[in-house]
This record gives structure tokens, C-alpha cells and sequence, in this order.
């Protein structure tokens, strides 16, 4: 005999409303109720009919993430942080790409339609704003990630790029580096040229006079390497690189010490993001830190808050119960890097 609703209920001695809620991953469950549920659900090995919960509720128990590229640890950190979420609420993703082509959004967005709920966005290019609008905006809840403009009707979490990169170059010239160059992002995206504007406004601010040295990059290793090459070959060298991400940095960092030079002694290299990686690699990066698992995880909260509404005061609330948790569908703060200084970016003979 299957266990029914009712038998978890009975189980864990709270209403068949309280588990429906619990199961459904809504928030104005008390985080003991929702734990005493879900084991008892476990122990009785009860899964919801999914084809008549979705009947029932309307709801597909899925959210879908829609990303530039799936390539590479800053993207996987960020899934990890949106599964977090969805798993403590027993929901599902769906992921797709627009592989950094924005033009290809539009298809991305309409693939999801009628099998999410609910929508997060990373949509750094600013030709692509207009179209989630125009698709999503008035049919599906969706949350931006790293947008250059958002509204009230689609909220959006971003990170201070621009105040990342300024505290980068406020570190390199503190240690002693007047000539900085910046390897940039591509010329279409938000946080690229957010990072590119921090630095030449510290530049500018810091080194009165001191002349921009800016190379070509397009995010991967690739352009990292191939800037570090470029450098090598140069009549001249600076006496610092600062890549707008770590992957480009440690392209960057491989280029320059197979080519002979000794870093940081020569040249220092420091990035932006910490992916995971960046800690491991020799010399150990110096970076400014997105916690990017919690950048996902902020997002899906705000998503979720947009899915479930805070309810009105039930008075027939079981005890125990409380408003929900979860973020506030608004613009939340950005999301603040923090440096980190390792071997690559130390003052030249060593200092911090």
C-alpha cells in the first residue's frame, strides 16, 4: 500500500497543509517543523505524484537558469549555489545556454517557457535586455543576474564590479606598481566594462598622468595567454597585469612564466572572481572575491520570494510557523568583492 499525504501528516503530527507547504518548498514553515517533515517523509519513503502535483498546483516544481556559457568553474560555482536552494525546497533545474551569443537569448528563453516556474538570468550583454522583457517579463517570474538595466517587474542581483576593480588597482599601486595593465572582457558585457571603468577611474585617480594599458580579452584562457604573449614581446613591460577574470589571469600567469619571467618578482598578475582554482595554481592568485555560489544562491531566494508571496496571517497557522525567510523580490545591494592577496600580486621582493 502506497503512503499517502495523510500518513506523513499523521507521522510528523502537523496538518496535510503544513507537509503540501513543506514539500512545495514555501517559506512560512518553521525551519524544525520542515526538518521533522522532511525526515519523516524520508523514512517513509513518500514522493509526491508528480504529474498530479503539477495538475494540482499548477506548478512544475522546476526553476530554470538561463546562463552566457556553461563553461568553466564561475559558471558551475553559480549553478552550485542555485541547486543549494532549489534542493532545500525540493525543486528542480533546468539550465541552458546562450553560449555567449545574445542574439541566440531569445530561443534560450522560449525554450523554458511552460516547463519553469520561475526564471533566473545572467544577461551581461545590453543587447539582450530588451528581449527578456519583451518575452518574459509580464508571463513568467524571473530574477537578472549581472544586468545593466533592470525594473521593478524583473528585480536583479548584481556584483560591484566597478568597486572591485578600483580596490584592485588601489592595491597593486600600494605595493609599489606604477605601470598597471588591464587585460578587458568582451566589449559588449556589463561586468567587463564595469571592471574596465574601476580601473581606469583608480588609474586615473591614483596615478594622475600615468598612461592606460589596456589589452584585448574575451574571458577564457585563451585571450589571457595570448595577452601575456603580447606583453613578452613587448619593447617594454608593466609592472603589474590585472585581468578583468581569473581565467583570463591564469592564461595570463602560464604565458608570462613559460616565457621566462618570475612572478611577481618581474611581473605581478591578479585576476577577479576566486574561482576555485585560482588558489592552486602557482603562484596562488591574488583576486577579488565573488562568493559565486552565494551570488546563485541570493538570486534563487529572490526567485522564490517572487513564487511565494508572503501569505496574509492564517489564525488557523499550526504553531511553530513563521513568515517567510526568503528575500524580498527588490533590487537587492550588490554583492561586495573582497581582495585576496596571494603570492601573485605581492609587492616586488616579497612584501604584502
Amino acid at each position: 500500500m502506497s503512503v499517502t499525504i495523510k500518513d506523513v501528516a499523521r507521522a510528523a503530527q502537523v496538518s496535510v497543509a503544513t507537509v503540501s507547504r513543506t514539500l512545495n518548498g514555501h517559506g512560512n514553515v518553521a525551519e524544525d517543523v520542515r526538518r521533522r517533515v522532511l525526515a519523516v517523509a524520508n523514512d517513509l519513503r513518500y514522493t509526491p505524484h508528480a504529474a498530479a502535483r503539477s495538475l494540482s498546483s499548477r506548478r512544475t516544481q522546476t526553476l530554470g537558469v538561463v546562463l552566457p556559457d556553461l563553461h568553466g568553474e564561475f559558471f558551475s560555482e553559480l549553478v552550485r549555489g542555485v541547486d543549494q536552494v532549489a534542493r532545500e525546497h525540493r525543486l528542480h533545474l533546468l539550465v541552458s545556454s546562450y553560449h555567449g551569443q545574445p542574439e541566440e537569448q531569445v530561443s534560450a528563453l522560449r525554450a523554458m517557457r511552460g516547463r519553469v516556474d520561475g526564471l533566473l538570468v545572467m544577461s551581461p550583454y545590453a543587447a539582450a535586455q530588451v528581449s527578456i522583457a519583451e518575452e518574459l517579463a509580464a508571463t513568467l517570474p524571473t530574477v537578472l543576474i549581472n544586468a545593466q538595466d533592470a525594473s521593478a517587474e524583473t528585480p536583479s542581483l548584481n556584483v560591484d564590479n566597478y568597486g572591485g576593480a578600483q580596490a584592485m588597482v588601489e592595491h597593486l599601486v600600494a605595493a609599489g606598481h606604477r605601470r598597471i595593465a588591464f587585460i578587458a572582457g568582451p566589449e559588449d558585457n556589463f561586468d567587463a566594462n564595469e571592471r574596465l571603468r574601476g580601473y581606469r577611474e583608480a588609474l586615473a585617480r591614483l596615478l594622475p598622468g600615468a598612461p592606460e594599458w589596456v589589452l584585448p580579452g574575451r574571458f577564457d584562457e585563451a585571450s589571457g595567454n595570448a595577452a601575456g604573449n603580447a606583453l613578452l614581446a613587448a619593447r617594454e613591460r608593466p609592472d603589474a597585469v590585472f585581468a578583468a577574470n581569473d581565467m583570463m589571469a591564469l592564461g595570463c600567469l602560464f604565458g608570462l612564466v613559460q616565457g621566462g619571467l618570475r612572478v611577481p618578482d618581474d611581473i605581478a598578475v591578479t585576476g577577479f572572481d576566486d574561482i576555485p582554482l585560482a588558489r592552486y595554481v602557482h603562484p596562488a592568485l591574488t583576486t577579488m572575491r565573488v562568493n559565486i555560489a552565494e551570488l546563485g544562491a541570493r538570486a534563487a531566494r529572490m526567485l522564490l520570494a517572487r513564487l511565494n508571496p508572503e501569505p496574509a496571517a492564517d489564525a488557523a497557522q499550526a504553531p511553530g510557523e513563521h513568515s517567510n525567510p526568503l528575500e524580498k523580490p527588490r533590487q537587492s545591494e550588490p554583492l561586495r568583492p573582497e581582495l585576496i592577496v596571494r603570492e601573485s600580486g605581492l609587492r616586488r621582493g616579497g612584501g604584502a
